[in-house]
């Protein structure tokens, strides 16, 4: 097994390395919560007292931040400088293209691998071990994160050079964001409609309508698995972190010149809902918008 830096340990942050340390890696964990880092000592993790210290003699450096300029911030600080050659660098963040693309190339020219591994599956995937990774990076670099990804994952997929992870989770997100206020919308006619919602959900998601967000993360409480909807509209996967997805998918597709007329509409609405202070609700709550 091998010595790990974590550093990040929020809601999918502290699962993640969990599952490292259950794997019976060595994980050096940092976080500036100091209660994440209490979590982290209780699953397994050495708590350590920064990102620096964390990185020291690791073999693999994982990080899992909110943003792009957190990334780039934490690598300049802690990672460049630090990291032994041998060490390969996970960024499981979701961040924007150009970033990761910087941070990679920012590697290279220091002798070190990196690879953009954003996750799908939220924070239930997380904490069981059953997160899809799609990671960017060249070849040698993925083979070399491999081994620690399906440690904490069920899919670990080679979606291109780097950056292609990032651009595979924003096309990817905008998708769920956009089919699920579509799902919201269904439910919403079918029931103004006078259909039982039930009878609805057992006839679409065997029907030509069925989707993820309906069959698995159905927005209807007491309707199909059990899902966020169930309880309030409480964990899961926060409105303003698919807010946050969105944007920056909506920001890749100006970059690239790509039509997302859905994309910026299903925005718009979590710009909204947002707004109107849901930002912690579950994503699947906008249908109490409809």
């Amino acid at each position: 097994m091998a010595r790990v830096a974590f550093i990040g340990l929020g809601n999918m942050g502290g699962g993640m390395a969990a599952n490292l340390a259950k794997k019976g890696h060595d994980v050096r964990a940092f976080d500036l919560s100091a209660d994440a880092l209490a979590r982290a000592k209780a699953a397994g993790c050495l708590p350590v007292a920064s990102a620096a210290e964390a990185v020291e003699g690791a073999e693999a450096i994982v990080t899992m931040l909110p943003a792009g300029t957190h990334v780039e911030g934490v690598y300049a600080d802690a990672v460049f400088g630090r990291a032994q050659p041998s060490a390969i660098l996970i960024d499981c963040s979701t961040i924007d293209v150009a970033t990761a693309r910087r941070v990679a190339d920012t590697a290279a020219t220091r002798g070190l691998a990196a690879v953009d591994a954003p996750v799908s599956g939220g924070i239930g995937a997380a904490n069981a071990g059953t997160l899809t990774f799609m990671v960017g990076g060249a070849e040698d670099a993925f083979a070399r994160a491999q081994p620690f990804l399906a440690d904490m994952g069920k899919a670990v997929i080679h979606a291109g050079a780097s950056g292609a992870g990032q651009a595979a989770k924003m096309a990817n997100n905008m998708l769920l964001g956009a089919t699920m206020v579509a799902t919201c919308e269904a439910f919403r006619l079918a029931e103004r409609l006078g259909l039982d919602l039930q009878t609805f959900y057992d006839i679409s998601s065997v029907s030509s309508g069925q989707s993820w967000s309906m069959t698995t993360y159905c927005p209807v409480p007491g309707v199909g698995p059990d899902t966020p909807a169930d309880h309030d509209y409480q964990g899961g996967f926060a409105a303003a972190l698919m807010l946050k997805d969105l944007r920056l998918a909506m920001q890749a597709a100006e970059q690239a010149g790509a039509a997302t007329p859905l994309g910026r509409h299903a925005t718009d609405l979590y710009e909204a809902f947002v707004a109107d202070g849901q930002g912690g609700t579950d994503f699947s709550g906008i249908i109490r918008t409809l």
